[in-house]
């Protein structure tokens, strides 16, 4: 049944994908992704919709206005704010205890996530071909997943945070 609807949606995916995705700024490939993910936890939690094919039109548009919010909300630093090099003792210390809290919380993230963020992290400064060649991924789905990841890591963080 899944395999059957994978089949019969993976055309209409693509297309609305690549209509939606460059009209948001997202990539396409990502939209697709993030929906194929939709469609799965839909299927595990209240089985298959029951107008897959109107489903699916919502399921990406909604992605992409989801990116669309999302990529208003970052912005670029104008200066690298972890320049600890004119720091005091005490600065470099807290800098320090922050670094712990987060790494941390990254090796309670479930599944993958805690191999992406360290390779994210990592000083070799690594490409996304080279994170997804080391942990055994698609360089597409690699996006979708460090979103999921960061959102993980967000919530871990979050009572963390409020507490201080």
């Amino acid at each position: 049944m899944t395999h059957d609807l994978v089949t019969t949606l993976r055309p209409l995916l693509t297309a609305e994908a690549s209509a939606e995705g460059y009209a948001s700024g997202a990539e396409p490939g990502d939209l697709e992704q993030a929906v194929w993910l939709r469609l799965l936890e839909r299927l595990q939690a209240d089985g298959p919709p029951h107008d897959p094919h109107r489903w699916l039109r919502r399921a990406v548009r909604s992605e992409a206005r989801r990116t669309r919010r999302t990529s208003r909300l970052e912005r670029p630093y104008e200066t690298e704010p972890a320049d600890a090099a004119d720091h005091g003792p005490e600065q470099l210390a807290l800098a320090a205890a922050r670094h712990r809290a987060l790494r941390e919380a990254v090796r309670r993230l479930p599944g993958r996530c805690p191999r992406l963020i360290e390779a994210l992290l990592s000083p070799k400064d690594l490409t996304y071909r080279e994170i997804a060649g080391e942990l055994g991924i698609s360089q597409g789905s690699l996006g979708p997943e460090r979103s999921r990841c960061l959102g993980c890591l967000r919530r871990l963080l979050a009572p963390e945070v409020a507490a201080r």
